[in-house]
């Protein structure tokens, strides 16, 4: 049999076509290469999308920014002074993009205008805060990427 160029190219697809495709099938099989979704009520959430919106809006409205800083305990939120902190109930839930055993929700009582996230709960990186709270019967939602 001889050898000739249009053998050549026809192997050489070949073999690149067999790479593509080992590389696909180890992907999608192995567990250690899995596909989590961002969260796991992807849908339910999305239905939930405009009460999420009227609460930002209402945070935008604050005459004040909620301010957030690192300081050597963690992770200090300011809420605007307007607020009275005994009305603020609500929870606080910092997501790790990087690895979900990391995430965590914290109860927001605030006794006074300030909110504490203990250093030992965070660790260098990016995080997402999102802060849900109810003052005087108006839902407000803050979110904010901070890397710590």
């Amino acid at each position: 049999m001889k050898w000739n160029w249009g053998k050549g190219i026809i192997v050489g697809m070949l073999a690149f076509i067999s790479f593509i495709m080992y590389f696909v099938i180890t992907m999608s099989i192995d567990e250690k290469y899995s596909h989590d979704l961002v969260t796991e009520e992807y849908y339910a959430k999305e239905m939930m999308y405009q009460t999420e919106i009227d609460a930002e809006t209402n945070t935008y409205a604050l005459k004040e920014r909620i301010m957030g800083k690192r300081t050597n305990e963690g992770w200090l939120l300011v809420f605007p002074k307007e607020l009275e902190p005994s009305k603020i109930k609500g929870k606080v839930f910092l997501y790790r993009p990087s690895n979900e055993k990391l995430d965590f929700d914290l109860p927001l009582n605030p006794t006074s205008s300030n909110l504490l996230i203990p250093d030992n709960k965070m660790l260098d990186g990016r995080w997402n805060i999102t802060m849900e709270w109810v003052y005087e019967g108006t839902s407000y939602l803050y979110k904010k990427q901070i890397t710590y």
